[in-house]
């Protein structure tokens, strides 16, 4: 008999666990470590261990946005190696398990157009990162543009949720423990409206 999980049910879950990690000495590790495996095949973006981390201590707002940038940003460079040396292999099985066979084709082609552009809108939206850096390893985009457009991208947005935490902490968090299902939806509605910006950048 197979038993089907309510994909609510596992996301709920999910925030839990992350809440528990925001009294314990582990907290900044956890979190740059998400933020460095999410950036080439982790599928829980940091926002979400960022968000309760930062309500737990409000007043290292800054500190945990950096930790999840520095995170971010290295592990860019992992998924850039992912794509530009082990693509037949690693690359292409990630790619496969999260189903990003149209993405990267779009992506390839906002390539050719801005590659800064494009990876910044990757890294700023709910896009994806993991798609970014593994076809900027793939398409040989320079390294440079990579970190300089992740370095903002992801740092805009980093900083604007941990500083939202920090201004509206409590109210930010009892409206995630009341809405959980529908925020749930809307990020999976956010991530289409990102890749359909992404079309037409």
């Amino acid at each position: 008999m197979k038993i089907m999980l309510n994909p609510f049910v596992l996301m709920r879950k999910t925030y839990e666990w992350t809440l528990s990690w925001g009294n314990t000495k582990y907290s900044s590790w956890v979190l740059f470590v998400i933020s460095f495996i999410e950036s080439s095949f982790f599928p829980i973006p940091p926002d979400v261990l960022l968000i309760p981390l930062t309500s737990a201590q409000p007043k290292k707002w800054f500190q945990k946005a950096s930790i999840c940038l520095i995170g971010s940003v290295l592990g860019a460079f992992l998924g850039y190696a992912v794509g530009f040396i082990f693509y037949e292999t690693i690359g292409l099985a990630i790619v496969n398990l999260y189903h990003l066979q149209n993405a990267m084709q779009i992506i390839e082609a906002k390539y050719t157009q801005n590659a800064f552009l494009a990876i910044f809108t990757g890294a700023f939206t709910p896009i994806p990162y993991k798609a970014m850096t593994i076809s900027a390893g793939i398409f040989h985009i320079n390294i440079i543009t990579l970190f300089c457009a992740s370095l903002i991208g992801r740092g805009a947005r980093f900083y604007a949720v941990a500083f939202g935490i920090r201004i509206f902490g409590d109210k930010i968090k009892n409206a995630i423990e009341k809405y959980f299902n529908a925020l749930s939806v809307a990020f999976v509605i956010l991530l289409i409206v990102g890749i359909a910006v992404l079309k037409r950048i």
